[in-house]
């Protein structure tokens, strides 16, 4: 595909595309009151001076520019910025985690008028984009304005760059927007040169620099009261197609341990329901956060439905499944737990975090499994045995924390283009002073 073709299908699929966005909205997948953002029509003004705008697709890539942002917001007072997310979920969780001054918009779907509408009114300064989220119509229009852009924290996944070389100019094409590219791991720097992308770097991931979950004590003092001394292991971020098998695998332990609590905290909030008909389907008594209801004794699933939770539930259960593992997904943050001092476990499907699991793995400090008896025996094994799990959170939390000058590094290697944006006037582009 060119970029000539891509824009012309998204300028046709125009009354197609509104469509779809109308029945997300419905659907409760767009926000109603901010639904002119995914069209690029701004609903705050453009604050006065330079402006960083931070583009993160979804929860899991906002939350490892939370430190970054940070440091931006504590050591260059006079910089406004701007994060985009592109779902409810990460827009609802950044309301409590984003510093005050910083403002958040739902990024432009990529069809070039929305795209240069948004551009027209923000006039960023300096685009830092997050990961993988890589749009033509909106990276194409950061190059021809030549505003200065780079990948944070880049990943290309050996399912993406296979993707992605099939039309290895096209790549080109778009990675050439970045002047700088940051690189999770060495393999991921690789793949992004190979598909054109200029001056790699690899200062390491951001999401070790990313801190600890919060939590709210008052909630997890009553959560603990609720469990008592019961056996809990927590399956955690789960996706469509994981939770029978969680089910599975507690029908499996209960055997053993019958008073046995499986908490799931599914990645979607919005799919507890169909979570708890799952759990109750296999003969499994359910309980709901979302309706305010607490574990009780004869709770065998407690489905944790709720947002921004996953820091309690981390420091509640001393076993945690990491999600997005047992199905083709590509796994969920490990180092969050990893933090919290839980023992971990995860299934095969961990691409997106392959070079973190590979240093948990060569230091025994995850369980990977591959389906529900695994999963159930890995869980019986470690809530048995008290030395085997402390050694193994001890040994992931020692990882986890042992690389938290990466945001020193990042921040090292966007020095050159903040500095620059210091001296701009008011309102006037970096491209064009």
């Amino acid at each position: 595909m060119s970029l000539v073709l891509y824009r012309a299908m998204t300028a046709a699929g125009g009354p197609l595309i509104r469509s779809l966005l109308d029945r997300r909205r419905r659907a409760g997948k767009e926000h109603p009151e901010r639904f002119g953002e995914r069209l690029g029509a701004p609903s705050r003004p453009r604050p006065p001076g330079p402006l960083v705008w931070c583009h993160a697709a979804s929860v899991g890539e906002s939350l490892s520019m939370l430190s970054l942002i940070g440091r931006l917001v504590a050591e260059r007072p006079g910089l406004a910025i701007m994060i985009t997310t592109g779902t409810v979920a990460s827009a609802r969780l950044l309301e409590t985690r984003l510093p005050s001054e910083v403002i958040h918009q739902f990024a432009p779907v990529d069809r070039a008028p929305w795209v240069r509408r948004f551009l027209d009114h923000w006039r960023p300064d300096l685009v830092l984009w997050v990961e993988s989220d890589l749009w033509p119509n909106a990276l194409a229009a950061i190059g021809d304005r030549g505003i200065p852009a780079i990948l944070v924290n880049a990943r290309m996944s050996p399912r993406s760059y296979t993707a992605w070389r099939r039309a290895r100019w096209f790549s080109r094409r778009i990675l050439g927007t970045f002047a700088l590219c940051l690189a999770q791991s060495e393999a991921d720097g690789a793949r992004l040169a190979a598909l054109g992308a200029r001056d790699i770097l690899v200062p390491g991931n951001l999401k070790f620099a990313a801190g600890d979950l919060p939590v709210a004590e008052a909630p997890l003092a009553l959560l603990r009261e609720a469990a008592g001394a019961r056996p809990l292991w927590l399956a955690a971020s789960t996706h469509s197609g994981e939770e029978a098998l969680v089910c599975a695998a507690h029908r499996r332990i209960a055997a053993t341990r019958a008073d046995a609590l499986t908490i799931i905290v599914p990645r979607h909030p919005a799919r507890g329901d169909k979570i708890a008909a799952i759990a109750r389907a296999a003969g499994l008594a359910v309980a709901q956060r979302s309706s305010g209801a607490l574990p009780a004794a004869a709770t065998a699933v407690y489905v944790a439905d709720s947002m921004g939770e996953l820091g309690l539930f981390y420091r509640l259960a001393p076993v945690a499944f990491v999600g997005g593992s047992l199905v083709p997904h590509g796994g969920q943050n490990v180092l969050e737990p990893a933090r919290l001092g839980a023992a971990i476990i995860h299934g095969p499907h961990m691409t997106n975090f392959a070079a973190i699991v590979a240093e948990l793995a060569a230091a025994g400090a995850a369980v990977p499994v591959g389906d529900a008896d695994a999963l159930a025996d890995a869980v019986l094994r470690l809530l048995a045995d008290d030395a085997l799990r402390t050694r193994q959170a001890e040994a992931a939390r020692r990882i986890a924390l042992g690389k938290d000058d990466v945001l020193d590094a990042v921040l090292a290697r966007l020095a050159p283009f903040l500095d620059r944006l210091a001296s701009c006037r008011e309102g006037t582009s970096l491209a064009r002073a």
